[in-house]
């Protein structure tokens, strides 16, 4: 019997995809020279197929069901974008831009588990055991059971944890780490790929949540191929500019809670510190009668966040105008303007606009449609909106003002931060028992909703 030789591929680094030869553009994600060559050894004549040691299939009626209690981090935010805190054998992955804080939250949530007397490993690919202990001083984040090692072998961190049985592990980073079984370099396709999928049986079977630490691109996606999402449970993004002191933890993947739920943290000196309130912190620098400055609310999964919208319109002789927008859906606020020039007769043509939503945080929700519609208006007439006014809908092409979803909520929020009057959806409105002391207002179109702002 002929014996089985190593087999060399080349693996596109974007996408996963594989060849016999070395293609100059990938032909399943378009990339350019983005195959690097890779040696798969045979697997040795001693190991066991897993179809000989898989398990059987049970009826799924007869799986006992056991509610089981969720670890808590001891960090308020941190346990909310979770879903409630861990479930028993998870696995997490959390991505972000260099310096933004990822380990920072990894080291202070395991001293919040240690910290209750649980066993946690933090493994570092990065750092060396005495770069954690400086980093732990800092951040005061020090336990007998809060263990550091550096490490980027897989199969001896597989045999730590099978040693030590933690009850939290933190990889960081996953791309650091490597298999010898795989002859290409950390960080490739193939390796991750192989330590992710060894840490997701791990954490499968022995029940042990397992967060990974994940570099991003230069697009901002976690690098990688697309899969790693995938096979992970919950996927989180902490978000923010290295030049701002607010930092926000999104998840965008969740299977044991709400998806597009938020943390806000304030970075210190002494790390990360929670935002309890996100409205007060976003709305506290807002400036008093300042035309083209409005407040919307939005759902960031289950919590209202009140969000301050600047605009500025401001003529330009160049034919074709600038539209710099951020924190917004670019394509959203074109069709929005172009609602504008329609049905109120705006000449924007001839205006630059810029419009920022204060604080740094990205709004996607359709339901600040009128916030936007307003602040725009109200740069360009020049004219301010009442400090006390909240403003809330979705807007159609046809200049309708659409009806938004958990607007009770939204509204008391508005009441707990002090504003007296709310324009929001009439279909809305209809549905809606109004709170004592909040002046609540419908409006169908955006026309009539101009003519009341204004």
């Amino acid at each position: 019997m002929a014996r089985k030789t190593a087999k060399s591929l080349f693996v596109c680094q974007s996408c996963g995809y594989e060849s016999a030869k070395w293609l100059g553009r990938c032909t399943e994600c378009g990339g350019w020279d983005t195959f690097a060559e890779e040696v798969r050894r045979p697997p040795a004549p001693g190991n066991k197929r897993m179809t000989d040691r898989g398990n059987r299939p049970v009826p799924i009626d007869a799986i006992e069901i056991v509610d089981e209690e969720r670890l808590l981090t001891g960090i308020e935010e941190f346990d909310r974008v979770l879903g409630g805190g861990l479930v028993a054998g998870t696995l997490v992955l959390i991505g972000g831009d260099p310096g933004i804080g990822k380990s920072t939250l990894m080291l202070q949530a395991l001293h919040g588990m240690a910290a209750t007397g649980r066993k946690v490993l933090y493994v570092s690919g990065e750092e060396s055991v005495r770069q954690l202990r400086l980093r732990s001083r800092r951040l005061e984040a020090q336990s007998p059971t809060l263990l550091v090692v550096s490490e980027i072998d897989i199969d001896a961190v597989m045999a730590m944890v099978e040693n030590e049985q933690p009850d939290v592990l933190v990889v960081d980073s996953i791309q650091t780490m490597f298999s010898p079984e795989i002859t290409s370099a950390p960080g490739s396709v193939s390796q991750v790929r192989e330590s992710t999928m060894r840490l997701m049986l791990m954490a499968k079977r022995t029940g042990i949540p397992t967060f990974l630490v994940g570099h991003v691109t230069k697009e901002g996606a976690i690098a990688g191929p697309r899969l790693l999402e995938h096979m992970v449970d919950t996927v989180l993004y902490f978000e923010g500019d290295r030049n701002h002191i607010f930092r926000i933890l999104r998840a965008v993947k969740n299977r044991f809670g709400s998806t597009n739920e938020i943390g806000v943290f304030e970075m210190k000196e002494r790390g990360l510190c929670q935002v309890a309130n996100p409205s007060a912190v976003f709305l506290s620098e807002r400036p008093e009668n300042a035309a083209g400055s409005v407040v919307t609310a939005s759902m960031e999964g289950t919590r209202p966040i009140l969000v301050e919208l600047q605009a500025l319109a401001s003529s330009t002789s160049f034919g074709t105008p600038r539209r710099t927008i951020l924190g917004l859906d670019a394509n959203r606020v074109a069709l929005l303007v172009a609602v504008m020039e329609k049905q109120l007769g705006m000449h924007l043509m001839g205006h630059d606009i810029f419009m920022n939503v204060a604080g740094g945080v990205k709004i996607v929700e359709p339901a600040v449609d009128m916030g936007i519609v307003s602040a725009v208006a109200s740069s360009f007439l020049d004219r301010p909106i009442r400090k006390d006014t909240l403003v809330i809908g979705e807007v159609g092409l046809a200049g309708e003002v659409r009806a938004v979803g958990n607007l009770e909520i939204r509204v008391l929020e508005a009441k707990k931060m002090g504003f007296t009057r709310c324009v929001v959806p009439l279909g809305s409105l209809k549905r809606l028992r109004q709170p004592e002391g909040l002046d609540l207002e419908g409006v169908s179109t955006v026309a009539e909703a101009v003519e009341l702002l204004f």
